[in-house]
């Protein structure tokens, strides 16, 4: 439906900068999400594109036509947001047909439009039902209604699950993710804290921190190639183990000997005859650890707590040889293992499952 562009885009509140050198294009058909901690700027992103905010520097484009100054009604736009919103004294048909009257359609187009929304969404048997008789994301795919039946160039999703119980989550981004497929050619941005949604939605997550974007890619990119330790810990669940080490080999295959004395392992990031001796972090997913009774291993331990969670065993480690940011180490073995609660556990990786980051950021970008 649209390309859209930031371009240098900046958000601040008097003195107060929130949003900083802000560049992102986005394709006509992609879903982008924007994830980040709370308070990065996310929904503030999401209102400015949509005009509730103003920018304060920079452009925003969509179709090659600047929109900064275009009131929010004429930039192509419909939002879906956290509440529903929805006139509890209208039925489900006058909430979705409401924008189209107010604009002066026919009542041959509002229906037609109505009809055809109702359908993708599996609402038609609910049309002259009140909200009030709807479960909670009966009433968020009338939201997504009344924004389809305006025909926008982007839709804007700001965090609309939220409100929802797990079981309605799960079932609603199944939802979205279908209504995504039979409206291929539509673009769509999608605010979230949850990243699961992020991960099962996105054709490509924005992940923000530190007044700006801290990176770009498809969910398996930011997943097996994270830019920086930030991104390492925030992608995945459980988060990333980041372990004290140095480099003590160099070349396509980097050789990294952990702190206190943890073992020695050896990844495939390659390192320069620079790095040799420099103090790193050694990132390991939880779910890439494994038990091994070899020579080379990442990490021994005694194990403080298990969850047994039937299709996973989670095994907790307290250790000094974590990083400063953590003093846990989490293996997340496929299974069930039983009895290891405080029994002594030696964990490997694949070397191609060992990231390395010096300073902070990831010798895979450098």
């Amino acid at each position: 439906m649209a390309d859209l562009i930031l371009k240098d885009v900046v958000k601040s509140y008097g003195d107060v900068n929130v949003l900083n050198d802000i560049n992102l294009d986005i394709k006509t058909g992609e879903l982008i999400v924007f994830v980040g901690p709370s308070g990065c700027g996310k929904s503030t992103l999401l209102r400015m594109i949509a005009g509730l905010e103003k920018i304060t520097d920079g452009t925003l484009s969509i179709d090659g036509e600047p929109m900064n100054d275009v009131p929010p009604a004429q930039r192509g736009i419909a939002m879906v947001f956290q509440s529903y919103a929805l006139y509890p004294h209208m039925t489900v048909r006058e909430n979705m047909a409401f924008a189209l009257r107010i604009a002066g359609k026919s009542k041959d187009e509002i229906d037609s439009a109505v009809n055809a929304a109702a359908d993708k969404l599996q609402l038609t048997d609910y049309l002259d039902r009140l909200p009030k008789a709807l479960s909670g994301g009966q009433r968020q795919r009338v939201a997504i209604g009344r924004a389809i039946v305006r025909d926008p160039k982007v839709y804007l999703f700001d965090e609309p699950l939220s409100n929802l119980d797990a079981a309605l989550r799960v079932a609603t981004r199944i939802e979205i993710a279908q209504l995504k497929e039979q409206m291929p050619d539509s673009t769509m941005i999608y605010v979230t804290h949850d990243q699961v949604e992020a991960m099962t939605l996105a054709s490509r997550i924005v992940v923000l921190a530190n007044k700006g974007i801290a990176q770009v890619g498809s969910p398996l990119e930011l997943y097996e190639r994270p830019r920086s330790t930030f991104v390492a810990q925030f992608i995945g669940s459980p988060a990333m183990n980041l372990l004290a080490g140095k480099i003590v080999g160099t070349g396509e295959v980097t050789t990294l000997e952990l702190s206190d004395g943890a073992g020695r392992i050896t990844s495939n990031y390659p390192s320069t005859e620079a790095d040799m001796g420099a103090e790193v972090e050694v990132g390991i997913r939880p779910e890439d650890m494994v038990p091994t009774d070899g020579p080379d291993y990442a990490f021994a331990g005694t194990v403080d707590i298990t969850e047994a969670l039937g299709e996973v065993t989670q095994l907790y480690f307290t250790t000094p040889s974590a990083s400063e940011d953590t003093d846990t180490v989490i293996a997340k073995l496929h299974g069930i293992h039983r009895g290891l609660r405080g029994q002594q556990v030696t964990l490997t990786a694949a070397p191609d499952k060992v990231h390395v980051f010096k300073d902070g950021v990831s010798l895979h970008y450098r």
